[in-house]
Parts: structure tokens; sequence; C-alpha cells
């Protein structure tokens, strides 16, 4: 089952994008579509997706894929490249 995050669980507040707010989201690999970082409508998706791949439930863990979200460098533009990176850094960082 699909983890459901709600802005109320995020650590940062985000902007919406509301004009684009009901435009298709991230559903899966691959996903060339580009990446608005800075869309709460965007990111929500993501994260949800990001906590399913690394297997947790846990509001600490949502934190750091959060932290790793807001240093993420310019060059992941695309959806799958933000979710692969995402990913791989937050499977990183909780093996230490």
């Amino acid at each position: 089952m699909p983890i459901i995050i709600k802005a109320s669980d995020l650590k940062f507040r985000y902007p919406r994008d509301v004009a684009n707010r009901d435009a298709l989201k991230f559903v899966g690999l691959p996903d060339p579509a580009a990446f608005n970082r800075h869309d709460l409508y965007e990111i929500l998706p993501i994260l949800s997706a990001v906590m399913d791949a690394v297997e947790s439930t846990d509001g600490k863990v949502l934190h750091l894929i959060e932290d790793i979200l807001n240093e993420m460098p310019g060059f992941v533009t695309t959806r799958g490249e933000a979710f692969d990176y995402l990913r791989g850094s937050a499977l990183e960082c909780l093996k230490r």
C-alpha cells in the first residue's frame, strides 16, 4: 500500500503551483517530464514514491529526504532523475 504524505507531514513549506495542480504528476519510472522542485503538488508524489522505495514510514526519514531534495543539484531536471537521485541518496545516507 503506497504511503500518503500530506503537506502537514513535511519539514518545510513549499509554494503551490495552483494553475498546474490537476496536471499529471509522478506515477513511476520512466518519467521524462520536467520536475518543479518549487511546487508542493510535484513534491508530494515524489516523496511518497521515494518513501515507498526505501520502505520507510518514519518521519525522520521523510525529513532526511526533504533535506536531500532541498540540496539537490540543478542538473537533476526530470521527475525520473529526481526520483532516482532522492532514492539513491536516501539509501546511501540510511546505510551509515
